[in-house]
């Protein structure tokens, strides 16, 4: 699948491929989250986000991604592209115009981060270096879920929860990095899904 560009007015969608064959990224022209990033799993995680809601009203989608002007969609398996990418696009210019991108979402990540220990602040420097952008710039994220004896738990987000390769070659790539930057016997282990 190649990255095009659709034209609405003054709204432009530019929709990229990600790792993920099961997401895609809408990049608009304008912001759909001001500060922060955010993802909605379930259709009540955002019934106070009408565009996220209607979004979720279209058969397939699984997950949704908040993050600066980029919408990333993860949808089932077994729904196909080809109809589910225009669906979004519509509802996206349907609904942007009284989208407001200054959503207030709690962020535990926040208040975590400012009582870190040490440790956590160099890991959550590298991550945030070396790691993130390019887990953002495929349509996902990171988040460290616990750090204890040398073992670091981490949970993906957006795209990147569903990719086929985040179980083996992301993780690994993780922790190749954590060894070299932070401690050689770092361990890098994905959270249950609950």
């Amino acid at each position: 699948m190649e990255t095009q560009t659709m034209t609405n007015g003054p709204l432009e969608i530019t929709i990229q491929p990600t790792p993920n064959p099961n997401a895609l990224k809408f990049i608009l022209s304008q912001d759909v989250i001001t500060e922060g990033k955010i993802s909605f799993k379930t259709p009540q995680d955002c019934r106070e986000v009408p565009l996220a809601a209607a979004l979720f009203d279209l058969r397939g989608v699984d997950q949704i991604h908040f993050f600066q002007n980029v919408i990333t969609i993860s949808k089932f398996s077994f729904e196909d592209w080809e109809a589910l990418e225009p669906a979004v696009q519509t509802c996206i210019e349907s609904f942007i115009e009284d989208h407001d991108p200054n959503i207030k979402v709690f962020d535990p990540e926040a208040d975590r981060r400012a009582h870190l220990t040490p440790e956590m602040q160099k890991i959550e420097e590298i991550l945030d270096k070396r790691i993130r952008p390019g887990l953002q710039g495929d349509g996902g994220d990171l988040m460290v879920k616990d750090f204890k004896e040398n073992v670091l738990i981490v949970k993906y987000q957006g795209a990147c929860g569903t990719c086929p390769s985040s179980t083996t070659g992301t993780l690994e790539a993780i922790r190749s990095i954590l060894r070299d930057e932070f401690h050689q016997e770092i361990e890098v282990y994905l959270a249950p899904e609950v």
